[in-house]
């Protein structure tokens, strides 16, 4: 059976049709949503959530304005999205943060000795508070830029013009 007559079967509302593609197509789609949500729990949840809208709405899908699997991967790409905008999304990442980071900078055995032996705390305990809580964030916590700007409340280019400042000013520290 070719993709065509599978699809319109699918429009059709036939269940065999919706079991073919949805094994077609599946790990693809959850590819797409785990990297946007990067929660494997979420993932599954909206990915069966983009299966059963573009259930509903399979008569909107017209071949002649694209492919069936970009269409699909729209309704995934756009569902992921709205899912990071939600109010529970955020919440989930304000817990996160505060019920398992540590401030690595304020504690004096938070850094590991391989890390303290190199004498980093040393020179980044001397920066002032604003690259501190960059540096925190981006090299200890493993922040991205935009999580970063995020949590602290600054646009990203503020947050990009701090790190690379802020890594000059250890640069000049070390003497390189």
């Amino acid at each position: 059976m070719n993709l065509d007559q599978l699809i319109l079967q699918f429009q059709q509302k036939e269940v065999k049709a919706y079991e073919k593609l949805y094994a077609m197509y599946c790990d693809s789609i959850s590819g797409v949503i785990n990297n946007i949500v990067k929660n494997n729990d979420v993932t599954q949840e909206i990915t069966q959530d983009v299966f059963i809208k573009a259930w509903h709405k399979a008569d909107t899908y017209s071949a002649k304005k694209g492919r069936f699997f970009t269409w699909l991967l729209n309704i995934a790409r756009n569902a992921a999205i709205d899912y990071t905008r939600s109010k529970k999304f955020k919440e989930s990442k304000q817990n996160l943060n505060a019920d398992f980071f540590v401030d690595i900078l304020e504690t004096s055995k938070s850094l590991d000795k391989s890390t303290n032996t190199i004498g980093l705390k040393e020179f980044v305990t001397k920066l002032g508070d604003s690259c501190k809580s960059v540096i925190e964030l981006l090299y200890f916590k493993g922040f991205t830029q935009k999580e970063a700007a995020e949590e602290l409340e600054m646009p990203l280019g503020t947050i990009k013009t701090r790190n690379r400042s802020c890594i000059g000013e250890l640069r000049t520290m070390l003497g390189v």
